[in-house]
C-alpha cells in the first residue's frame, strides 16, 4: 500500500507534467512514455519516484524552450512496475504515494533534459485518517441510487466499499480518481489536505451527475445530443 512508501523530501525529484491530473494517492495509473525527455527521466529515476503536475491554463498548448506553467499541487508517484521497449520508450505503471506542493523548479540544464523540483507534502503522514462512517454510508446511498447504479464505471468501485482495508479516506481518493472526469475538479481534489472537504466535493459531483441523469431520462433518444452516452 501507498502509505508504506517513504518520500525523500529532502532531495529535487523529477518533474513529469501533463495536461490534466492523472494521478491520486492510492490510485495505480499507466502510462507510457515515449517524449525523448521523459524517457531519459524514467532511466535515470533511481529512486523510482516522479512527480505529477498539471499544467495552469492552456499552459500545455504553450511551444517553447522553457517550462510552461504548472499547477502547484502534484501526486508524488512510484513506478512499480516498468517495461522498456527496444527504442527507448517505456511502458510504467505508477501507484500514487501522496499529495505534495512545489516550492521550486529546477529548469533542465547540462545534458539533462527533464525538469526537477523540490517538494513539500500538503498533508501529514503521520496523522491518524478519521473514520468518517457517516461520509462513507452518504456515498454509498448515492451511488447505489436508481440512477447512479446503473452506470458503468460506478459499478466498477461498488466493490471497495466493502473492503474493511479500503479507510474511507482511501475511498475518497479512488473515487476522486474513478468518477471525477472534470481536470479542474480532479485539481480541486488533489490540492485540497482535508479529507472531509474532499469528500464534500465528491457529494456535490455526484448529486450532480444525478441529477443530469434524471434529465437524461426525461428525454426521448432522438432529443439526445449527438454522441451522449452516460457509459
Amino acid at each position: 500500500m501507498a502509505e508504506a512508501i517513504r518520500v525523500n523530501f529532502s532531495t529535487p525529484m523529477p518533474l513529469f507534467s501533463l495536461r490534466d491530473p492523472v494521478l491520486f494517492p492510492y490510485a495505480v495509473r499507466p502510462l507510457h512514455i515515449f517524449e525523448a525527455r521523459y524517457r531519459q527521466m524514467i532511466d535515470e529515476c533511481l529512486d523510482r519516484q516522479i512527480a505529477i503536475a498539471s499544467y495552469a491554463g492552456d499552459g500545455w498548448k504553450t511551444q517553447c524552450d522553457t517550462l510552461p506553467p504548472l499547477r502547484p499541487a502534484v501526486c508524488v508517484g512510484h513506478i512499480v512496475q516498468q517495461e522498456a521497449l527496444p527504442d527507448g520508450r517505456h511502458n510504467i505503471l505508477l501507484l500514487g504515494v501522496c499529495r505534495a506542493k512545489i516550492v521550486e523548479i529546477i529548469e533542465p540544464r547540462e545534458g539533462r533534459l527533464y525538469p526537477m523540483c523540490m517538494l513539500v507534502p500538503l498533508e501529514s503522514s503521520d496523522a491518524e485518517p478519521p473514520p468518517m462512517v457517516e461520509v462513507r454510508r452518504e456515498l454509498r446511498r448515492l451511488l447505489t441510487g436508481p440512477r447512479l447504479r446503473r452506470l458503468r464505471r460506478v459499478e466498477s468501485v461498488m466493490d471497495w466499499f466493502d473492503r474493511e482495508d479500503v479507510s474511507t479516506t482511501v475511498l475518497l481518493e479512488l473515487l476522486g480518481f474513478a468518477l471525477v472526469m472534470d481536470g479542474d475538479l480532479k485539481y480541486r481534489l488533489l490540492a485540497e489536505a482535508d479529507a472531509q472537504r474532499r469528500a464534500e466535493l465528491i457529494k456535490e459531483e455526484l448529486l450532480k451527475l444525478d441529477h443530469l441523469v434524471q434529465r437524461a431520462e426525461r428525454q426521448g433518444h432522438r432529443s439526445w445530443p449527438k454522441g451522449l452516452s452516460w457509459n
